[in-house]
């Protein structure tokens, strides 16, 4: 077989291997077995230089016309693999926007975020403002300055978190720290009744630290309101009937109320209020221990002792001062038996409200 036969069977054959090339990477392996550096094309053209002068232009313009063949056959087989890979691509990928879409849950304030919202909400009705004030605190306002004793259990390490002292004064080199973190949002009073002149209507929400193990009953961080009013003519009835409007937009109208006296250092006189069981009515039940009733906060009269610290003329002006923990409230409205549930983030818990 001549020259010329072979180069015209290499193109018959590399037209087969390229229209039966099935996809790109196919039709790549027959581009270079044919036109390679090592290919059927290639193999044969080596053998031009065994021709004679008068054979090889004659030849040559075969070999020339079988490259050009298929190279336009590989080009041509190349633009119609990829046209059926991108539209297989398309097919695989499309997204029909007629199917329903995935539905996501929709998240929601954390219920200790919607109790505090709420409460701040029934006040601000009332005509109070929101005042705010630091969590690290000076001893003097989270306890002297409210009228608490240098000996009381409260300021004991057993029941504050008092905060690392670095400064290097004596009181360092002893062991003693004045600053803490606030057990009460009550030293927010104390700033604001420093800062501005009665009539004083206000509420300081927050989160509070005491040295309590958690419980059903007692977390070691909670959230706190305290509202504070200051003003003439401010009597025990005024305290009562507040708290009373905010039992009912809180637990509903038919909540009942019960006062009952306590000691508090900042008030005097002082009272625990307790709401009326929304499970039994007030008849008693296990979640009430049988009494009818459930704690909810405290309150009473401004002390005196702190107006002196502040300067406000206690002779002139009276007021009241009352706190409750946020998440005792959401456990009372919603009946939750552990106070540990609202902090844990379990969603199957938080997704009931």
């Amino acid at each position: 077989m001549g020259v010329t036969e072979e180069l015209l069977a290499a193109q018959a054959e590399g037209l087969a291997a390229i229209e039966q090339a099935a996809d790109l990477a196919a039709l790549a392996a027959v581009r270079v077995a044919y036109l390679g550096k090592k290919g059927t094309l290639t193999a044969v053209l080596r053998g031009l230089g065994g021709l004679s002068a008068e054979e090889r232009p004659a030849v040559g313009k075969v070999a020339n016309e079988v490259r050009a063949a298929l190279e336009a056959a590989l080009a041509k087989r190349h633009e119609a693999l990829s046209s059926a890979a991108l539209e297989a691509r398309l097919a695989s990928e499309a997204v029909d926007v007629t199917l329903p879409g995935r539905a996501h849950p929709i998240g929601s304030r954390h219920l200790i975020s919607r109790i505090t919202a709420q409460v701040v909400e029934i006040f601000l009705g009332l005509g109070y403002r929101v005042a705010e004030g630091p969590e690290v605190e000076l001893d003097y306002y989270n306890f002297t300055a409210l009228n608490t004793p240098p000996d009381h259990p409260a300021r004991s390490l057993a029941d504050t978190f008092y905060v690392r002292d670095l400064s290097g004064d004596e009181a360092a080199v002893s062991g003693e720290s004045d600053v803490l973190l606030r057990t009460q949002t009550s030293p927010v009073q104390v700033r604001t009744m420093e800062r501005e002149k009665p009539p004083i209507y206000v509420l300081s929400p927050g989160r509070v630290y005491r040295r309590d193990i958690a419980d059903p009953s007692h977390l070691p961080q909670f959230t706190q309101i305290e509202g504070l009013v200051v003003d003439e003519g401010i009597t025990f009835a005024d305290l009562k009937g507040t708290l009373d409007h905010f039992v009912h937009r809180m637990f509903g109208p038919d909540r009942k109320t019960r006062f009952r006296p306590h000691f508090f250092p900042f008030t005097e006189p002082s009272a625990e209020v307790d709401v009326s069981c929304g499970i039994c009515d007030g008849a008693g039940c296990r979640f009430c221990k049988n009494s009818g009733w459930l704690e909810i906060l405290g309150c009473g009269m401004v002390d005196p002792n702190v107006f002196g610290h502040v300067g406000i003329d206690s002779e002139r002006y009276t007021g009241f001062a009352f706190g409750m923990g946020v998440e005792r409230i959401a456990a009372l409205k919603y009946n939750v038996p552990d106070l540990r549930m609202l902090v844990e983030g379990d969603m199957r818990f938080l997704r009931q409200f």
